[in-house]
């Protein structure tokens, strides 16, 4: 597995997993999507298998106040390729990009009725700090958690 920054070429893949991932009205559009991955404030990873890409991870950070922090817009991974700890690895490497940036914490939402990922973020030391009904839609509320990034942050796989 080898885990890189997002390279422009990658979009069109990048885009599929997306699709796999999320039916609409949860789905990012195309447009929204391809801002992300361009944004200065902002770093995508990938994920390739033997030249395939499975997942990715877009992190960006924003500065509001005197408050720098960073936001993590989205961990997938293409169901073929769950369970081979990729998302934690992704999710190490979106940390790793927000405290070179400076920010001082992550801050995410979750499905409150996904329970991998809310393991995941647990495990990696992300704090529940609240949730908000109706996030993904009528019915379905996000759980919103966070996590301090200090000095010890490890460095992306490479």
């Amino acid at each position: 597995m080898n885990f890189r920054p997002f390279a422009p070429a990658d979009f069109s893949a990048l885009y599929a997993i997306e699709e796999l991932c999320f039916e609409p009205p949860l789905r990012f559009n195309r447009n929204y999507m391809h801002r992300l991955v361009r944004a200065a404030n902002a770093a995508a990873w990938v994920a390739e298998e033997e030249g395939t890409l499975a997942g990715f991870a877009i992190v960006e950070w924003l500065r509001d106040g005197g408050r720098f922090f960073a936001y993590l817009q989205t961990i997938e991974v293409a169901p073929a390729y769950r369970g081979r700890g990729m998302a934690r690895e992704l999710l190490r490497c979106a940390e790793s990009s927000a405290w070179n940036a400076g920010a001082a914490s992550l801050w995410l939402h979750v499905d409150a009725e996904n329970r991998p990922a809310i393991r995941l973020y647990q495990s990696a030391g992300y704090l529940c700090r609240g949730s908000e009904d109706n996030y993904y839609g009528r019915g379905r509320a996000a759980l919103i958690y966070s996590k301090s990034l200090g000095p010890s942050q490890p460095s992306p796989a490479g």
